[in-house]
């Protein structure tokens, strides 16, 4: 513990000493700050503090002082431990709220008391210094806990949950905390408790006329939506994960790329295609009309296109959390049924189908929230129907804006966020689900009996080739030149998007390219980070005990639940100014994708860690090896399945996403779904369908990378005499 907490206290102090404390305008990278370490802008705390009479920086260095003097006079180990953790604490605490509370103009709060001139200055916001030194600070509390006997005396568990605690604090309370606020304002912009109770629950959001006749509120709106989806969504990607593992199906590759597709879709592209489809002058329906001479009607607008366009969109990602899940099923137990004079059926229906039951819990309550936060299908197809994500955003960005109204909606859009997530619990309950215990397992699978699998075949194969023809009128769509008005085969609209020209080099000249370009780097950046803090956090959910453990789950879910609208509007709000200015750069898009994507990779990895048995975990400890190596060699070679899930989701939700970055973006980090939009409202829908078709040849091409790097999961080895012959 020593050696740790001196190590963090020798990299707080550079942090403090000589980075700059502040944000640096050409960027930290640029290293400017090192030829103008002297000016106030680029200067250390240290030099703040001497030189520039900023005297709110002497608590964080007090703090660095108690702990070296802990570290080096303090021989007993608990007491060392409480007071250095007791000081890293003070140090944070400190740290934090002067740079709440001393913005660009001065003290934001107590204006009466902080009337100095040093303060009335005001400051910019953290930078790297800053950012250093907190993070120091935070893992020497972690360390100290840790010393102290806390979740046995595990400093890497402690500092893992720290971390993470730290991360969801600042990126997802913070910024909601901002918005939701909100929801306690009067019109005449006090604050009240008591109007508060009955604006959440007025007959406005909740109202049941729908079952009388009438219109029903927002939130019984979505929640029979959403309800109807996660359930949907479920049964089809049990049934497609059953054709891939437990069948011969011919065309297993040609079904993964069709289940996979629509999550690399712009929203809206679906809700366009389906509106040509099927609109009162789509295709489909022109169709039925000669020929049948069904009468044109608008019925894809509203609740039944709404289902449509999510369960298209949200099918894969059941699928991805169910493969996973069914092939984790251990083949022994399985055999083990039939040896004792099972069918098929029975083997399924009392064996199987249980020990998949986390899975189907977390793909229902996935498909669920994705239901209740989606913005683009109920935007585009709704109609006259009203849902909470939509109705939010119009209270933000309507004629008459209304953030008030905003946060109760969002508010409401919480409870029932955390109602699915209580049930979701309660229905998986306590039991154990392990399969994967580390012994060798040479069994095969169980064959699914024949009504088993037709109702497979009769579930996923007409929605495949459903899927099929939404995506084939797609790719139509962008090679002619008006769809639906003058169908003549053209390329113009690539060639006005990503044209090139080689006459004096290369030069990306098409309208695209930049966007585009952007919106890869950032997603692939974004990747790989929200699948390591996800699966880390599913880590701690399943293989570790800790105080106000249910909270900190649910807390895993908070931005998840809520509308990509309301987060963009909250960061906006949160980070344009001190302590941290993040709104125009690249790092806020980075950071929204990470912390609005983070629940697919925990949900994943809690399904495929709840089918790991600990004695693995004990085994790799009994061996000698601590936390950090059995997760990073025992534990992580077996997630290869929820990695694929993470990854490959969290990367085309950068890609995709629309309306968490709607107010995010900038001129200089503009991202494709952005575009595409400015192109659909100024009516040039041929490219932005074109762009569209683009975005998903590259997101399939780099998803089977993806598959390719990380590799399958291995839950069974052959026979040594197998191996032998």
């Amino acid at each position: 513990m020593k050696r740790t907490a001196n190590l963090w206290l020798i990299i707080a102090i550079i942090g403090f000493c000589l980075l700059p404390w502040h944000v640096v305008e050409d960027g930290f990278w640029s290293f400017s700050w090192v030829t103008n370490i002297g000016y106030v802008e680029s200067s250390s705390a240290l030099i703040l503090m001497l030189v520039y009479g900023k005297f709110w920086f002497w608590p964080t260095a007090l703090a660095f002082a108690f702990v070296a003097t802990c570290l080096a006079t303090v021989s007993n180990p608990v007491t060392r431990a409480k007071m250095i953790a007791s000081s890293a604490l003070f140090g944070l605490v400190c740290t934090a709220f002067q740079g709440l509370v001393i913005v660009r103009d001065g003290p934001r709060f107590f204006t009466d008391i902080l009337n100095f001139t040093s303060i009335n200055e005001g400051q910019i916001g953290f930078g790297a210094g800053a950012m250093v030194t907190l993070v120091a600070l935070l893992f020497i509390l972690t360390t100290g806990v840790s010393a102290m006997g806390k979740g046995r005396g595990d400093a890497f568990v402690i500092g893992l949950i720290g971390l993470i605690i730290a991360l969801v604090g600042v990126f997802v309370f913070f910024p909601v905390a901002h918005i939701l606020i909100r929801a306690f304002e009067n019109k005449d912009g006090t604050y009240s408790l008591i109007h508060f109770i009955p604006r959440l629950f007025s007959s406005d959001i909740w109202g049941l006329g729908c079952f009388a006749g009438g219109t029903c509120g927002p939130a019984i709106n979505s929640v029979i939506l959403a309800t109807m989806t996660g359930a949907g969504t479920t049964t089809l990607g049990l049934a497609f994960a059953l054709i891939f593992t437990r069948t011969q199906f011919f065309a297993k590759p040609l079904l993964r790329v069709l289940t996979v597709i629509p999550i690399i879709t712009p929203p809206f592209v679906i809700g366009l295609a389906l509106i040509l489809l099927f609109g009162r002058t789509g295709a489909v329906t022109q169709l039925f009309a000669d020929m049948f001479g069904i009468e044109k009607s608008r019925w894809i607008y509203g609740f039944s296109g709404v289902y449509l366009a999510q369960m298209l969109s949200f099918t894969p990602i059941a699928f991805l959390v169910l493969i996973g899940v069914v092939e984790g099923v251990s083949p022994s137990m399985e055999e083990a049924s039939q040896t004792l004079d099972a069918d098929r059926w029975q083997t399924f229906r009392y064996v199987s189908l249980p020990l998949m039951r986390p899975g189907l819990a977390n793909a229902f309550l996935l498909g669920f929230i994705e239901s209740l936060a989606d913005f683009g299908n109920p935007l585009i197809l709704g109609g006259n129907t009203n849902y909470l994500s939509t109705d939010i955003f119009f209270a933000i960005v309507g004629s008459v804006a209304d953030p008030a109204k905003a946060a109760i909606l969002a508010i409401s859009l919480l409870m029932l966020t955390l109602g699915a997530f209580l049930v979701q619990r309660r229905w998986v309950g306590t039991k154990s689900y392990a399969t994967v215990t580390g012994k060798a397992d040479s069994g095969q699978h169980a064959a699914l009996s024949p009504a088993v699998k037709a109702a497979c075949y009769a579930t996923a194969l007409p929605w495949a080739i459903f899927t099929a023809i939404v995506y084939i009128m797609i790719f139509y769509g962008s090679l002619v030149k008006l769809w639906g008005y003058d169908n003549s085969f053209t390329f113009d609209h690539y060639l006005q998007a990503f044209s090139i020209d080689f006459s004096n080099g290369i030069r990306w000249t098409g309208s695209a390219w930049d966007s585009y370009f952007t919106t890869l780097t950032i997603a692939t950046i974004s990747a790989p980070l929200t699948a390591i803090v996800g699966l880390s956090t599913a880590y701690l959910l399943i293989r570790q005990n800790f105080a106000g453990k249910s909270a900190f789950e649910f807390s895993t879910m908070l931005s998840f639940a809520i509308p990509g609208t309301v987060i963009g509007v909250s960061y906006v709000m949160a980070f344009n100014f001190p302590p941290i200015e993040l709104t125009g750069t690249s790092i806020i898009l980075i950071i929204v994708f990470v912390f609005r994507n983070m629940p697919v990779g925990v949900r994943g990895g809690i399904a495929a860690m709840s089918q790991l048995d600990k004695s693995l975990d004990e085994a790799s400890i009994t061996c000698g090896a601590n936390s950090f190596t059995t997760l990073r060699r025992v534990i992580a070679p077996l997630l290869g399945p929820a990695m694929i899930a993470a990854l490959t989701y969290s990367f085309v939700r950068a890609v995709t996403s629309v309306s968490a970055v709607i107010f995010l973006v900038s001129a200089r980090h503009n991202m494709a779904t952005s575009f595409i939009v400015g192109r659909v409202e100024h009516g040039e829908f041929g490219i932005a369908i074109a762009y569209s078709a683009v975005l998903i040849l590259t997101m399939l091409t780099i998803i089977i990378l993806l598959q390719l790097a990380v590799g399958k999961r291995q839950l069974r080895r052959t026979d040594r005499v197998e191996q032998s012959a």
